[in-house]
């Protein structure tokens, strides 16, 4: 079997990295951390709130986080729908990776996939909360932890995405692991303008049999 690079391929291994992460995506909201509480309903992300179970202690922002500009990559592999991300990530002044935020799309399908990357050390049973100019209240549960970063995600709320697509400021709120509310607020008004524009790049795997 020979392997065949399209001009547009980046390479197997920025692929396999790719795909890797969206794997997470699929496989993620089935397997939970132990602390995670498993949402009953399998409905979107919403302005529902679950039951608080702890008392927070504070709250306190996140400081010294660089975003950078919104970013659409798709993904190609031989019999498959076309899968697109569109990402802003958020890094500390020490380079390392502080969030990623990726609404996950497969062309032909209804529903899409809001995720999250975050620091590890967080309180896991708090999820993540998400607003957009200060207006509804959106949940997310931790669905899976890596050794460097957990993840939250569910499908998101086409009101959200809407939002999402018309706002200006996203809030997103977590608790720390001194049950501390920790926030940070990005960018969206280049959003909409992102996730309906050509992919920044696309990731593209033939393979000749």
């Amino acid at each position: 079997m020979t392997r065949k690079r399209s001009p547009q391929c980046y390479g197997q291994s920025s692929l396999a990295t790719a795909l890797s992460v969206l794997t997470l995506l699929d496989f993620g909201t089935g397997i939970a951390s132990a602390q995670q509480a498993t949402k009953p309903d399998g409905n979107p992300a919403s302005e529902k709130q679950a039951g608080q179970e702890f008392a927070l202690r504070g709250q306190r922002a996140a400081r010294d986080i660089k975003y950078s500009d919104w970013r659409k990559f798709c993904f190609k592999t031989p019999g498959t729908n076309i899968v697109c991300r569109t990402s802003i990530s958020g890094t500390f002044e020490t380079g390392q990776s502080a969030v990623r935020i990726d609404l996950i799309e497969r062309e032909g399908d209804k529903t899409a996939r809001l995720q999250m990357f975050l620091p590890v050390g967080l309180y896991l049973q708090a999820g993540v909360k998400i607003t957009i100019d200060q207006g509804t209240a959106y949940r997310f549960p931790y669905v899976w932890c890596l050794t460097n970063t957990c993840i939250a995600a569910d499908l998101a709320d086409p009101k959200l995405i809407k939002e999402m697509e018309t706002g200006q400021k996203l809030q997103l709120e977590v608790v720390d692991s001194s049950v501390l509310t920790v926030s940070t607020a990005l960018p969206v008004n280049q959003f909409a303008a992102v996730r309906q524009g050509t992919p920044t790049q696309t990731f593209e795997q033939n393979i000749d049999e």
